[in-house]
């Protein structure tokens, strides 16, 4: 194998693995995208829960039969 050989070689090995990291980096790009949307729902769903918490405080809870009975 002569050296124009093993360049053309490397040279196709490094374009596989630029165009190989260049989707992973777009993938790792998204994924960064939806954690942050998560992290921002938790925290939006979190403050509702503490505030239906907090209004479920203020009324008592009764183990009364309904009306019907």
């Amino acid at each position: 194998m002569n050296y124009d050989e093993r360049i053309t070689g490397l040279e196709s090995r490094v374009a596989f693995q630029e165009d190989a990291l260049d989707k992973l980096n777009d993938v790792i790009a998204k994924q960064d995208r939806t954690i942050s949307e998560l992290k921002r729902m938790l925290l939006i769903f979190n403050d509702q829960l503490k505030t239906v918490g907090q209004e479920s405080q203020g009324t008592a809870y009764t183990d009364e039969p309904p009306p019907h009975y």
